[in-house]
This record gives structure tokens, C-alpha cells and sequence, in this order.
């Protein structure tokens, strides 16, 4: 029997990591189950609010895009066991998925309003190429755990950087997208 990881994790176990009474964790949690989920919760969500900052702090479309992915490779290299583990474990309930197509949804429509708005792309052809271009995402770091190497990283930031300037140049009609290089 594992006798470390998440397997070994009980409520005893909590409440003698934190220093507290079987009790008082029994208080804020009801078993081990709301506790993984919480964790996990946690997890994403600082997660989701280092991307935001990367991305709102990038100073165009472009920028914000890169920093999306850089970022997402980042955190996948730091986090991704630990999700993986957790998720492996059973904690994905609906709470969870609805919380997160939340956070996909306010990510999708900020991008679609930058690039609207700095690319003077139409709405209408905003929306479904900014959603397209935000799950290849998910390709990309599927592309990683394959082999997840620092240059690997490299190399699909990249490729995904070629692919969302040719598109959003395409899509707008060549609004210096591609930052003065040669067409």
C-alpha cells in the first residue's frame, strides 16, 4: 500500500500537517474529497490570475497572446503533475468545470474585445477566431507533455505565435500584425 502522495492523504493527515484538531478540519471540510477539491480550486485559480496579469499587462494583442502561452507552458511545468494527480484522483466535479468555462469565457471575450479594438477586426469574425486561436492552446501544451523540455517550450510558443499572427493578419486585412516583417 502507498503510504505517501495523495493516496495517503486523510483528515488526520490534514489537521496534523496544519497544526489544528481533527475537528476544526472537519469543520471547514466534510472529508478528504472537499479538501482535494479546494486544493485543486486554489491551485487554478492563483494559476488564473497569473496568466491575467501577464496577459493584461501586455501592451498589444499580439504581446497578450504570447504571454498567454508562455505563461500556460510555465505553469504546466510547475503545476501540471500536481493537477494531473489531482484530477487522477477524482476531483472534477461540475462545480469545478462550470467555474472554469467561467474563467475560459472572460478570457475568450477579453481577447476578442482587444482585437477588435486594436486590429479593427470585425466582431462578428473576432469572436469564433479569438476562441479558435485560445484552444489550440490546450494542443500546445499536449504538444509539450510529449517531450517537456525548456526548448520544446521554445519552439511551440513559436509555432503558435506564427499561427495566431498569420491568422489575426489574414483576418484584418494586414494591420501590422506581424510587426513590420516582410509579406
Amino acid at each position: 500500500m502507498k503510504t505517501d502522495g495523495i493516496d495517503a492523504l486523510s483528515m488526520e493527515a490534514v489537521a496534523d500537517k496544519a497544526g489544528v484538531s481533527r475537528p476544526l478540519v472537519y469543520k471547514h471540510f466534510a472529508n478528504r474529497s472537499e479538501v482535494l477539491t479546494e486544493l485543486y480550486r486554489r491551485e487554478t485559480t492563483e494559476v488564473h490570475e497569473e496568466l491575467s496579469r501577464a496577459v493584461t499587462a501586455a501592451p498589444t494583442v499580439l504581446d497578450a497572446y504570447r504571454a498567454l502561452a508562455r505563461g500556460s507552458l510555465a505553469a504546466a511545468a510547475v503545476h501540471g503533475s500536481a493537477f494531473a494527480t489531482l484530477r487522477s484522483a477524482g476531483v472534477s466535479n461540475a462545480a469545478l468545470r462550470k467555474e472554469q468555462r467561467s474563467r475560459d469565457g472572460l478570457t475568450a471575450r477579453y481577447f476578442a474585445r482587444r482585437t477588435v479594438r486594436e486590429l479593427s477586426i470585425d466582431e462578428e469574425r473576432a469572436r469564433p477566431a479569438t476562441a479558435m486561436l485560445l484552444s489550440m492552446i490546450d494542443d500546445v501544451l499536449a504538444q509539450w507533455r510529449r517531450r517537456p523540455t525548456a526548448e520544446r517550450a521554445a519552439s511551440l510558443e513559436e509555432t503558435y505565435m506564427t499561427i495566431v499572427s498569420a491568422a489575426l493578419d489574414r483576418l484584418g486585412g494586414s494591420h501590422g500584425t506581424q510587426r513590420g516583417a516582410a509579406r
